[in-house]
Parts: C-alpha cells; structure tokens; sequence
C-alpha cells in the first residue's frame, strides 16, 4: 500500500515536494517497461542500420550504451519513438510513439495511485501531460550546428507553466521517477523548495539557461524556462533517487534537472494525476479515469484501449492545424 502518512503530506504541503522511498515496484513495473523498450529500441536500430544512419545496430550492448551508440552514431535523438505521448508540433500519421502494456501497467500502479489518492483524492484521472526522459551523457549526445546538445538539460520550470492556462483550475499532480538510480551525476531533478507558494511564474520560450537571455532555439534557447530573475535559484536542492523511488510535485513547485555529466544514461518517467472533472491543460490529448468510486464503469483497465486513445488522436490531430500548448508569447518583460 502506498497511503502516505499525515508527516508526509505536511511536508508535501510546506515543501512542494515529496520524495517516497520504494513506492515503485521494481520487478513488477519498472523491470518490464525496460523490457519492453529493449523492443522499440531493437525496432529502431533496424530501421535507421537499413537507412544508412548508422554504421551498426550494436546488438550486443547493454540498453544504456546501446541507445548512447546509436544517438552518437546518428548524430540524431530519437527520444520520441520511445514517448508515451505526442509531440507538441508537426504531428503526422506515423509520427512515432510507444504506448506499450508496461507503460500503463506503471500509469495504473496500485502503490502509485494509493499515494495519488492520498493528495488529490479518490476521483482519479491520468493526465495526458505525460513523457519518457532518455537522456544520454552530455559528452556523447547529439548536437546541433552550433555545438548544443538536442535534447539536454531541462531547464527551470513549473508544470502549470507548460500547459495551457486552464490548468489553473486544476489540481494537478506530477509523479517522476527514475527507471535506474538518479544522481547529481548522471542528471536528477532539483527543486525550489517552497516555490509552490505564489503564482505561476512567467515562463520564456527560447530562454537560454546558460547566457540567461531569450534567444532562439538555434542559439542555445530551450523551449520554456523562468529566468531566474523571478525566483531565488540559490535555495535549490537536488533529489538523488533510487529505482523504485517516486517524487511527487505540486503544479507551481520550481524545478528543473542537471546536466548529464555522467558515463551513462539518465532514465526517468514523469506522469500527471488530477481529479476526474478538471480541465488538463492540454485537452486535445487523451486522459483516461485511472481509479473512481463514484462510476468505476469508467475505468480504462487495459492497455489496448488506452493505446487505442492515443492512435485516434495521432490520426485525427494529423489531418488537423495544430493548436498551442502554453500560454505565453515572450513578450513579458521578464523575458527581455
């Protein structure tokens, strides 16, 4: 049973964030998602070794390296072949992505949703807001014309702040945890502690976390981040955690995740919950009631429905403009 206890939902209450101790199972959940992406991956290197992307499927490595190989070798990041969710532009009808039995397996943990429950209640929707963070080591990660990394560090961030502005109606809850042990080394999160209190901050796209400055994505800039003129980065702390660990976080809590630095790669999911009833913040996406007593006749209970749900979507978004998934323009003066 994963019910928390009052001390733990004060601190989650005081903090904005909560770190839970074996929560996950490893054999049960964690071991078979990993199997299975073995599976997309293999499915992968087949068919970029056929297109000539790569001089080999390297076969007879480990995942980790095996993903790291194939990444360098490509000189490309094919993270969302491996998402549980769409893109947020371009999608196409075989635009890629992996909504496997493992993954809702881990979406419909029972030990998860009894500490879902414990803070937002018993009414409980799996919010479509959800992804697969592979990240390989920065020294060995593709990169762009002007030498930075495609997909590397997650910059500072709320998740209120990355959906659209109905989500403010909206207590919604993220769940993140590690599919291997995260450290300061290999790219953990870190938060603000506190940072839940007040507003949803202004968020920059193109900010570039490094310079500080909006830029373009072609310089440097990464889709959205808070300049840390809006908060006070200096109280952040990172949260190492093991496999089977889970980290939960209010929508406003501040955090982001360092840097790679690592020889290996970091692995991580990131879910969201919410009541049964509240607006998503990204609504043109397929949520699903993940547990309610109320009309548990509404509960999706297999994987196949679920990944019926995000192809339908797939094919009906795909012969349609694509929409906004945030609120914000850059024209805030906090992102001069």
């Amino acid at each position: 049973m994963g019910k928390l206890t009052n001390e733990q939902l004060s601190h989650f209450e005081e903090f904005g964030f909560l770190k839970v101790e074996n929560l996950i199972d490893p054999e049960k959940i964690i071991d078979p998602i990993i199997e299975e992406y073995h599976g997309v991956l293999s499915n992968l290197a087949d068919e970029l070794y056929a297109e000539g992307k790569i001089s080999s499927k390297y076969e007879d490595l480990p995942f980790g390296e095996r993903i790291t190989k194939i990444y360098s070798d490509s000189g490309e990041n094919y993270n969302q072949f491996f998402d549980f969710s769409l893109p947020q532009t371009g999608i196409k009808e075989d635009t890629p992505f992996w909504t496997g039995p493992a993954i809702f397996n881990a979406l419909m943990h029972e030990s998860l949703l009894d500490a879902v429950e414990s803070i937002i209640g018993k009414e409980i929707y799996s919010n479509p807001i959800q992804h697969v963070r592979i990240k390989v080591p920065d020294k060995h990660a593709p990169r762009d014309e002007n030498g930075m990394i495609k997909f590397g560090t997650t910059p500072w961030h709320q998740d209120a702040g990355v959906a659209t502005k109905d989500v403010d109606n909206t207590d919604m809850l993220t769940v993140w945890f590690p599919l291997m042990d995260a450290n300061e080394e290999n790219g953990c999160l870190q938060v603000v502690p506190g940072s839940h209190v007040g507003k949803v901050l202004t968020h920059c796209p193109g900010f570039n976390p490094k310079t500080g400055k909006k830029e373009s994505i072609l310089n440097g800039g990464f889709g959205l981040s808070i300049p840390t003129t809006e908060f006070e980065d200096q109280n952040a702390m990172a949260v190492p955690m093991k496999k089977g660990d889970a980290l939960f976080l209010t929508k406003k809590t501040v955090h982001s995740a360092l840097p790679n630095i690592s020889d290996a790669i970091r692995w991580s999911f990131d879910l969201r919950y919410q009541p049964i009833g509240q607006p998503t913040g990204r609504d043109i996406f397929p949520g699903f009631v993940a547990r309610s007593l109320e009309n548990p006749d509404q509960i999706i209970k297999d994987a196949e429905t679920w990944d019926d749900l995000w192809h339908s979507t797939r094919d009906k978004l795909s012969k349609e403009e694509q929409f906004a998934f945030n609120r914000w323009d850059g024209d805030d003066i906090a992102c001069a």
